[in-house]
């Protein structure tokens, strides 16, 4: 049985993901599947970036957070909800880095500075980086991830990989997803 010290769970950021991919089964095999399906995602990144805003800006809860300025970001922000659409700046904005988000998870390695990369995805939804006044409720951060979970599950679906490669794919990135979850919900306790 492993000793698992729960102190430092909340505490070291490595450690965390470390228990989380040992727990879950996130693995080298599980990386190389994901990386490997990098010329099957990598056009449809844009697509996927498009439908997670058209989604994001179908809801006026998940809308309003755009309406702030978003940190890192130099352009006019609009007056109000109804200035948004999304071909905004600011909403341009957004999607560079989901784009960048997505672009991470298939090219990227898996170590020290990835895991903090994915910790900042939780933290810079939360007045604890980026805008202090940018707060995204908890309950739309798990739609959010949950929708994406699906799109990339389709995607891996849809590409022409043969079934265990599909299979093997598609754990993958739940996997990974369920840590960065964990990962999001954290910077919510």
């Amino acid at each position: 049985m492993q000793a698992i010290d729960e102190t430092q769970l909340d505490s070291d950021i490595e450690y965390r993901y470390e228990f989380l991919a040992a727990f879950i089964g996130f693995g080298p095999e599980d990386v190389t599947a994901i990386q490997a399906f990098a010329p099957h995602l990598g056009p449809r990144i844009g697509e996927l970036v498009d439908k997670t805003y058209e989604r994001l800006l179908a809801f006026d809860v998940t809308a309003k957070h755009f309406v702030a300025k978003q940190h890192g970001f130099d352009g006019d922000v609009p007056a109000n909800i109804s200035q948004l659409s999304a071909d905004h700046p600011q909403i341009q904005f957004r999607k560079d880095h989901l784009n960048r988000y997505f672009m991470q998870l298939i090219g990227r390695s898996y170590d020290a500075k990835m895991v903090q990369y994915l910790d900042m995805v939780g933290k810079i939804h939360t007045p604890q980086a980026g805008n202090k006044e940018i707060n995204v409720p908890l309950v739309q951060m798990n739609a959010l991830i949950g929708m994406m979970s699906d799109m990339l599950l389709e995607a891996v679906a849809a590409s022409p990989l043969d079934p265990t490669a599909t299979l093997k794919t598609q754990r993958a990135f739940t996997k990974l997803l369920w840590i960065q979850n964990d990962l999001v919900q954290r910077h919510y306790v």
